[in-house]
Parts: C-alpha cells; structure tokens; sequence
C-alpha cells in the first residue's frame, strides 16, 4: 500500500472519467444549472475521497454565424484519473 504522502503516477490510475464542462451546439444551449451540475462532478471528483488526478483536458470550440452575428462555444472535457471507480459515480447513475 502506498504512503499516504507519496504522489500518485500512471501506473496507479486504473479508472478514468471523462467530464465535459460546457457544450458547443447552439441548437441545444445548457442551462445555467446544467453547467452547475458538471462543475460540481467535476469537483467533486477532485476533492471527495478517492481523490482523482487530473490527468489531461481536450478544448472543443465551435464558431457559428447566426445572421449578422458571430457565435463563438466552449465545451472542455476534463481527464480525471483514479486509483479505482469511486463507489459514489455509481450510485449518481442510479440516482441513489
């Protein structure tokens, strides 16, 4: 078992979760507690036990034109890394 002060390396990821903050369709725009609710997965694999490593991100940007208007999008999903698949993302699917 590792010490609790070592730092985690690759080779101790066994589980990663992809969290995508964001959305690049402008037909189907978010709603401010849509992008609460990802911001809050996404901390809370950070912060709640076990703590995830963030392994990586991809940036998805989507540029329309709308009439005379110029629409630019942001979608960024995060790569978060763990030790094993927390108990707690399973009970979120099933809505426990």
């Amino acid at each position: 078992m590792a010490d609790r002060n070592e730092k985690n390396t690759l080779a101790d990821i066994g589980y990663v979760k992809l969290i995508s903050v964001g959305s690049v369709n402008p037909n189907n725009p978010l709603s401010d507690a849509s992008r609460a609710d990802q911001e809050r997965l996404l901390n809370r694999c950070l912060n709640d036990y076990p703590k995830g490593t963030l392994l990586g991100k991809d940036i998805t940007i989507g540029r329309y034109l709308i009439g005379e208007h110029e629409l630019t999008m942001e979608k960024v999903t995060y790569h978060v890394g763990f030790s094993r698949k927390p108990a707690w993302l399973e009970d979120e699917k099933t809505g426990m």
